[in-house]
C-alpha cells in the first residue's frame, strides 16, 4: 500500500492554548483562576474529543419537515446530533449562566467568555443561539420588565439542562438588515388586549429557540426606526407546535449550514411588549453589544482552531525531504497569522473585561465610553482577521484545505458570516463613528493607550510604542480634519475604526508581552507584538486623495 498522509490531530484545547492561559493568570486573583481551571481543563479535553466526529459528520444539516404523514402542518426541524445534545452541553458547563452569576464578581464575563472560546470552534456554530440567550438575558435585565425577567431569565440563565432556554434574536426583514427602520411586521391587539404580530422575518437563526426578541410596529405608529417596539415571543406551545407562525424555509447558505436559519411568516404570533410602546431600536442595543461580542469571540476562536491544525499538519507533513514546518517560508507565514491571532485575542478579551466590570458597577466613564466604542470596532475586526487568516490557513493544508471532509473548509466558510452578522463592517464602522461624535473625542481611546503605554517598559517594544504614538497622534489628526464634513468622516469610517482597534489590540499584546517577559520569561508575545506591528496598523485614508486618484485613473469611466 502506498504512502498515506496523517492529517492533524487535536490536544487538550486549553492546556494547549498559552494566549487564554497566560491571559488568566495575568487578569484574574489567584483563587478565582484555582476556581476555575478545573473546569476550564476539562472542558478543553471535551471540544478536543468532538472534534474528530464533527469532522466526519461534516454534510450532516437540519432538515425542515412542513407537513407530516397526513398532511397536517407541523413545520418540524430535525437537528443534528450535536445540536440535538447542545442545549444540555451549554446548561451543564455554564456557556450563558457563568456571565451572570456572582461568585466571580466583575470576572465572571471573563470565566464566561474564556468557555465560550474553547467552545465554539468545536460548537457547529451552537455557539450563535448562545450568543442571542445572552443577549436576550441582559437585555430583559436592562428593560426592567419585571414580569418578564421573572418567566425568563432564570430559563435563560440556567445551569439545568431541564429548566434552559435559549433565544432568538428576530430582526430582519426584506426591507433590512441592520437598517430595521422600514421593518414592516405590524403589531396589533386582538380582542383580549394581547399583542399579535403579523409579518415576514427574513432571517431568524435557530428557529428552534425556546423565546425570541424581535422589533415590530404597533399599528397605527409612525414610520421610522422610533416608532418600532420591542416584542417578546415564545414561538412554541409546550407539545413543540409552532403558535400562528409558519416556516416558509431553511436558507441554504454559505456557511454555519448546521445552524438552523429559517424565513418565517407571523400570523397573529401572540407577544408582550417589553418596554414602551415605542424606541424599540433602543431597547435592543443592550443585546446586540453582547452578540457583537460573542462574535469577536467566535472570530478568535475558529481561527486559533484552524492555526492550531496548520501547526499540527505541518509537524506531520514531509516536502522536499523535511517537515513542512522546518521551511523558514511557512514559519514566516504562520507567525505572521499568529502575530493576527494574539492582536485580536488580546483586543476581544479586553472588551470582555470592561463589559465585566460595567455590569458590577467597576468602571468609571471614561472606561465606559471606550467599551461603547471598541465593541463594534472589535468585531469589525476579528472579523476580518478570521476570514483573511483561515483563508491562508486553508492554503497551508495545500489540496486537503479545499476538500470538504478534511473539515478544514468549514472553519473558512462559518467564519466568512462574522463580519455579517450583528452589522457589516461598514456598519459598523458608521457605529463607531456615531460613538465618537456622541463622546465628542478620541480621548477615551488615547486614555487607554496613555495607561497602556505607562505599562510598556520592556526596550525591545521601543518601536513599538513609538508606532502606537505615531498613529494615535495621526488618528487624532484625521478626525480633526474629517470629523466635521460629514460625508468625508463617513466615507472613511472603515479606515478610522480599523486603525482604532489595531491600534489598541497593538498597545495590549504588548502590554502582555511585556508582563509574559517578566513574570513567565516567555518571548512569544513580544515576538508576535513587534511582528504585528510591522504588518501595519494605521488604516486611515482620506477620502478626497482617494477620490481625486480614481478621477485620474478612470475609474469611474
Amino acid at each position: 500500500m502506498g504512502f498515506t498522509q496523517q492529517g492533524p490531530l487535536l490536544d487538550n484545547q486549553y492546556l494547549e492554548d498559552r494566549l487564554l492561559r497566560s491571559l488568566l493568570r495575568r487578569v484574574l486573583p489567584p483563587a478565582t483562576l484555582a476556581a476555575i481551571e478545573p473546569g476550564l481543563t476539562e472542558f478543553g479535553e471535551l471540544v478536543a474529543d468532538w472534534y474528530p466526529a464533527q469532522v466526519a459528520a461534516h454534510a450532516e444539516q437540519p432538515v425542515h419537515v412542513p407537513f407530516d404523514a397526513w398532511g397536517n402542518r407541523v413545520d418540524r426541524v430535525e437537528l443534528g446530533a450535536f445540536w440535538r445534545e447542545a442545549p444540555a452541553i451549554a446548561a451543564r458547563h455554564g456557556l450563558v449562566a457563568a456571565g451572570y452569576e456572582r461568585d466571580h464578581g466583575p470576572h465572571a464575563r471573563l470565566h464566561q467568555f474564556a468557555l465560550a472560546y474553547l467552545f465554539t470552534a468545536s460548537s457547529e456554530i451552537y455557539s450563535c443561539p448562545l450568543a442571542m440567550t445572552d443577549g436576550a438575558a441582559r437585555c430583559l435585565l436592562d428593560a426592567g420588565n419585571k414580569v418578564l425577567i421573572e418567566r425568563a431569565v432564570p430559563h435563560l440563565t440556567s445551569r439545568d439542562p431541564a429548566q434552559f432556554w435559549i433565544s432568538g434574536q428576530w430582526m430582519t426583514e426584506t426591507t433590512g438588515g441592520s437598517d430595521v427602520a422600514g421593518t414592516e411586521t405590524i403589531a396589533r391587539p386582538d380582542e383580549n388586549g394581547r399583542w399579535r404580530l403579523h409579518g415576514r422575518k427574513w432571517f431568524t437563526s435557530a428557529v428552534v429557540c425556546d423565546m425570541a426578541l424581535t422589533l415590530a410596529r404597533p399599528e397605527g405608529s409612525g414610520p421610522g426606526g422610533d416608532h418600532l417596539a420591542l416584542f417578546y415571543v415564545e414561538p412554541r406551545r409546550p407539545d413543540g407546535r409552532y403558535r400562528n407562525l409558519t416556516i416558509d424555509r431553511l436558507k441554504p447558505k454559505l456557511g454555519t449550514r448546521k445552524l438552523p436559519t429559517a424565513e418565517i411568516t407571523l400570523d397573529g404570533t401572540p407577544a408582550h411588549l417589553v418596554g414602551e410602546a415605542r424606541h424599540g431600536v433602543r431597547r435592543i442595543a443592550p443585546m446586540l453589544n453582547i452578540t457583537r461580542l460573542w462574535n469577536a469571540v467566535a472570530a478568535v476562536s475558529l481561527f486559533r482552531r484552524g492555526l492550531a491544525l496548520a501547526r499540527s499538519y505541518a509537524t506531520r507533513r514531509v516536502v522536499f525531504g523535511m517537515p513542512l514546518l522546518d521551511h523558514g517560508l511557512h514559519q514566516e507565514t504562520l507567525a505572521d497569522l499568529q502575530a493576527e491571532l494574539e492582536a485580536g485575542f488580546h483586543l476581544t478579551f479586553f472588551i470582555a473585561e470592561l463589559l465585566g466590570r460595567s455590569e458590577h458597577g467597576h468602571i468609571d466613564d471614561a472606561h465606559a465610553q471606550l467599551l461603547r466604542l471598541m465593541t463594534p470596532a472589535a468585531k469589525l475586526m476579528t472579523g476580518k482577521q478570521a476570514v483573511a487568516g483561515l483563508s491562508e490557513i486553508c492554503e497551508a493544508f495545500g489540496g486537503a484545505g479545499y476538500i470538504e471532509d478534511t473539515g478544514i473548509p468549514t472553519l473558512l466558510r462559518d467564519a466568512q458570516v462574522l463580519p455579517i452578522w450583528e452589522g457589516t463592517t461598514n456598519v459598523l464602522s458608521l457605529d463607531v463613528l456615531r460613538v465618537l461624535n456622541q463622546i465628542g473625542s478620541l480621548q477615551p481611546w488615547l486614555l487607554a493607550l496613555r495607561s497602556l503605554g505607562a505599562q510598556i517598559t520592556a526596550p525591545e517594544l521601543d518601536p513599538v510604542s513609538r508606532l502606537i504614538r505615531e498613529t494615535a497622534s495621526r488618528a487624532g489628526e484625521w478626525l480633526g480634519q474629517h470629523g466635521g464634513a460629514k460625508d468625508a468622516a463617513a466615507a472613511g469610517a472603515r479606515g478610522l475604526a480599523m486603525t482604532l482597534a489595531r491600534t489598541l489590540a497593538l498597545a495590549l499584546l504588548a502590554r502582555h508581552a511585556d508582563w509574559t517577559m517578566r513574570a513567565e520569561s516567555d518571548p512569544r508575545p513580544m515576538a508576535a507584538a513587534r511582528r504585528f506591528a510591522r504588518l501595519g496598523i494605521n488604516r486611515l485614508v482620506d477620502p478626497a486623495a482617494v477620490e481625486a486618484r480614481m478621477l485620474a485613473t478612470d475609474i469611474y469611466a
